[in-house]
This record gives structure tokens, C-alpha cells and sequence, in this order.
């Protein structure tokens, strides 16, 4: 499997390679269309200008003169009308011209050699070495005709400057491709590196570190990977502290049921010891049945949304007939409560919301202190109901408030050992109150209170 980085470079080598090619096209176009007219006319005029002044010079050495000529960049042909040719400056690469070319300019014509040359798909019009790619002009010398082509001595006028650009492009696609692969390096190491953190997190190993000092995509990809590594450790936590927290839920009223059971067996114990000992097994059969209900509701709650039977009800009337349900807990524990219950009416599932409310209170019952207080309102604003459970009990720390509504979990372990709960109360809340398309949130100060505010849609 080819790796990410070698994609990369290969990619990049390819568009560099890619656009060269175009740009050569275009430039080629550009020569076909532009340069050369303007060229064949220059080299044209200065045909034109070395006939007029030979024929202005009948004295003068004709070869000579063309040798100078020639060494100052170009080159010559020159041929008389019976057929006798002479070279001036450099060979012609290929000497090929027809004999009705040279007849054509011996009797007047120009041949524009340079304008018509075949049309390449590379730029040889230019650097073609051919004596077809000159310009022909008639020349007159002593009274005697010659038919003269010339064409500019490419290689003598652009030697240095071809080595120049050789030089220039050589170096120019070695630094880019060194530039490439180094800087893909770079660009590609963090997607290594969260690729080995990907493999670390599937071994169970959560400690992963990654550069997210990176102003970029890939900071923020390395940000969200370390969100997500600190969610699923802390979802592991969950899961390992809801081993424990459910087997000591199950194992302990299992062993009560079963000591219990072995002494009502005995024959020896008192009708009185025998009807205690049956209770005890009654509660203890109790507790494992709510266990069992809660995580039974909970499953229902996260896998299906048809499980909300949605109907118009009166919040304010649901929550006093609780209030009424739990008048002697709070009696029991010396709990002052007041509240303000409106008669306002919501969209949603009685039963289901009827569980939040009871959660809500239970706890806020549970966790208060003696001679406590707890505080219920509702309040109306626009579309939506706010319901408020305030109590001044224990309160929650913020590390135990960012994980309130996790499966499981139960604040502060040591304490929670003494009080009757699951932990699995505040996140049958939390799935309820999202399924009715409302929302919870919860503020608390540690020994002083913890306040519950649920917002449901009244329509």
C-alpha cells in the first residue's frame, strides 16, 4: 500500500510536471502566433539592408564582406544564377532548398523561410538549424545576381544564455522536488503521528500525545483527536466503574438474600427474627428490581425514540401530586420545601417526565442536609418552560459536575457507599428530557447547594 507521503510527492511532482508542459504549449502558441511574424519581418529588413548595400558597393569584396557579416551572429547562403553557392558563419544542420526556391529569388522574389516553417508542436521555428528557415532576398553585385538567405546564428547569439536557462531549470525542478519531499514530510508527520495515537487508543492505551500548536486543519484535527482520546478514556473509566458500582449493587443484596434465606431456614429462630429476616429479603428483592427496571428503561431510552408517547398535560399539577407522594421523606429529614407550580401546560410523555421529576426531587432529598431546604419553580418564557429543583444540600465539585449525566457514575465514591443509588438516575433524566427535544443543565456549589434546571417546549 502506497503510503500518504509518497501519494504526496507524487502528486505534486505530477502538477509540477503537468504544468510545464502546459505553460510550454502556451508559450509555443504564443511563438506560432506573435513572435514569429515579428521576427521573419526583422531578419526580412536586414536581408533587405546587406542586398541594398552591397548593390550600393559594386567595389568592395563581396565575400569579405558576408564572412563579416556572418561573424557578428549569422548565417549565410549564398547562389549565383549558374549554380555556384558559398556558406558564411556556422553549417547549416540540414541543407535542404528546392531549386524552384532558389529560381524564385533569383528572379526578385523574397522567400519568407522563417514565417512559413512547418508549425511543430515544440518551438523549432525558432532554434531550427535548416536552410529552409531562413529569409531569401535577391542581391545584385557587379551587375551580377545572387540569391542570398540568412538566418541568425542561434547557437553563437544564445550559447551562454542556453546553458544560463539549462542551468536555471536543472537546478529549479532539483531544489523543487527537494523542497517537495521535505515539506511534505512535514506537512504529512502529523497524520503519521495520529495514526500511530490511533493505533495506541485501539490497544486500550489512552495516553497519546500530539502536536496542537499547529495553527492549521491539522491542529485542529489533532485537537478534536485529543477530545475524542479523552471522551472514550473517560467513557472506559465509566464503563470499569460501572463494573464495580453494578457488581457491588448485585453481588451485595444477593448475598443478603442468600444469608438471610439460610437463616429463615433455620428452625430454631423466633416468628419474630423469621418475619424481620423476610423483610430484609423483600428489600433487598426490591432494590435488585429498580436496579434492573433503570437499566432496562435506560437501553429503552438510547435506542428508540418511539418509546415517547407525547401528549398536552398540566406540569405544574404533575409535580404536586409528587411533592404530596413524598410529604412524609421530607418530614423525616426536617426538610423546609417550598415551590411555585403554575398551571402550564407541555407536550410530552407524563410517564416519562413523571420519572424526571422523581429523580430529581429524590436526590435533592437524599443529598440535602437536616433542617435543608429545597426549592421547586416553574417559570413560562416564550415557548418554553423552565422547572427548577434547587436544594441546599452536599453540592458537587466541578470535576464531578462535567460527569453528573454519565451512565454510572456516582459523585464522590466513598459517600455514595452509604447512600442507596445506581448511578444511573441523572442519566435516565438526561435521555428523557433530549428525547422531548428540551434541555438540562445543572449549577452547584460544594456544601451548598445543587440546582437542576430542565427547559421543555410547552408546544
Amino acid at each position: 500500500m502506497r503510503s500518504l507521503y509518497m501519494k504526496f510527492v507524487g502528486v505534486t511532482i505530477g502538477i509540477m510536471l503537468i504544468s510545464s508542459l502546459l505553460a510550454f504549449f502556451i508559450s509555443n502558441t504564443y511563438y506560432q502566433q506573435k513572435l514569429k511574424p515579428c521576427n521573419d519581418q526583422k531578419n526580412t529588413k536586414i536581408a533587405l539592408g546587406i542586398a541594398t548595400f552591397t548593390d550600393k558597393h559594386p567595389d568592395m569584396d563581396l565575400e569579405e564582406y558576408l564572412q563579416n557579416i556572418s561573424s557578428v551572429g549569422y548565417q549565410l547562403y549564398l547562389v549565383d544564377d549558374s549554380g555556384h553557392e558559398i556558406y558564411f558563419g556556422a553549417p547549416f544542420r540540414v541543407k535542404n532548398l528546392s531549386t524552384f526556391t532558389k529560381e524564385q529569388v533569383l528572379q526578385g522574389r523574397t522567400y519568407h523561410g522563417i514565417l512559413y516553417f512547418p508549425q511543430e508542436t515544440f518551438v523549432t521555428g525558432f532554434f531550427a538549424n535548416e536552410l529552409k528557415n531562413t529569409i531569401g532576398v535577391p542581391l545584385t553585385h557587379n551587375q551580377k545576381n545572387y540569391a542570398l538567405f540568412l538566418r541568425p546564428d542561434i547557437k553563437l547569439l544564445f550559447n551562454e544564455m542556453h546553458l544560463l536557462f539549462g542551468w536555471l531549470l536543472a537546478f529549479t525542478i532539483a531544489l523543487s522536488i527537494v523542497m517537495v519531499i521535505f515539506s511534505t514530510k512535514y506537512l504529512v508527520k502529523p497524520i503519521s503521528h495520529l495514526t500511530s495515537a490511533t493505533k495506541s487508543l485501539s490497544n486500550g492505551d489512552f495516553n497519546v500525545e500530539l502536536d496542537v500548536n499547529r495553527h492549521d486543519e491539522l491542529g485542529e484535527l489533532s485537537n478534536s483527536f485529543l477530545r475524542m482520546a479523552r471522551k472514550l478514556e473517560q467513557m472506559d473509566d465509566v464503563r470499569k466503574e460501572f463494573i464495580s458500582n453494578i457488581s457491588h449493587d448485585i453481588q451485595s443484596p444477593l448475598s443478603n438474600i442468600q444469608g438471610y434465606t439460610n437463616l429463615v431456614d433455620n428452625d430454631s429462630i423466633s416468628a419474630e427474627e423469621r418475619s424481620s429476616y423476610i423483610s430484609v429479603i423483600n428489600s433487598e428483592i426490591r432494590r435488585l428490581s429498580t436496579l434492573t427496571k433503570q437499566l432496562l428503561l435506560l437501553a429503552s431510552l438510547d435506542r428508540n425514540e418511539e418509546i415517547v408517547k407525547k401528549k398536552s398535560f398540566n406540569v405544574g399539577q404533575q409535580i404536586k401530586e409528587l411533592v404530596q407522594s413524598y410529604k412524609w421523606k421530607i418530614g423525616e429529614k426536617d426538610i423546609m420545601l417550598s415551590y411555585s407550580l403554575p398551571d402550564i401546560q407541555v407536550v410530552g410523555d407524563p410517564s416519562l417526565l413523571n420519572t424526571v421529576w422523581d429523580n430529581l426531587l429524590s436526590n435533592a432529598i437524599k443529598y440535602n442536609k437536616p433542617n435543608g431546604n429545597i426549592d421547586i419553580s416553574i417559570i413560562q418564557k416564550g415557548t418554553a418552560a423552565f422547572i427548577t429543583f434547587e436544594d441546599t444540600g452536599i453540592g458537587l465539585n466541578p470535576a464531578e459536575l462535567e460527569r453528573i449525566f454519565d451512565p454510572f457514575y456516582r459523585a464522590d465514591l466513598t459517600r455514595s457507599r452509604t447512600v442507596e443509588g445506581t448511578g444511573l438516575g441523572l442519566s435516565i433524566v438526561s435521555s428523557i428530557v433530549r428525547l422531548h427535544g428540551g434541555h438540562i443543565s445543572v449549577s452547584s456549589t460544594k456544601k451548598a447547594g445543587t440546582a437542576f434546571v430542565v427547559e421543555l417546549p410547552v408546544s
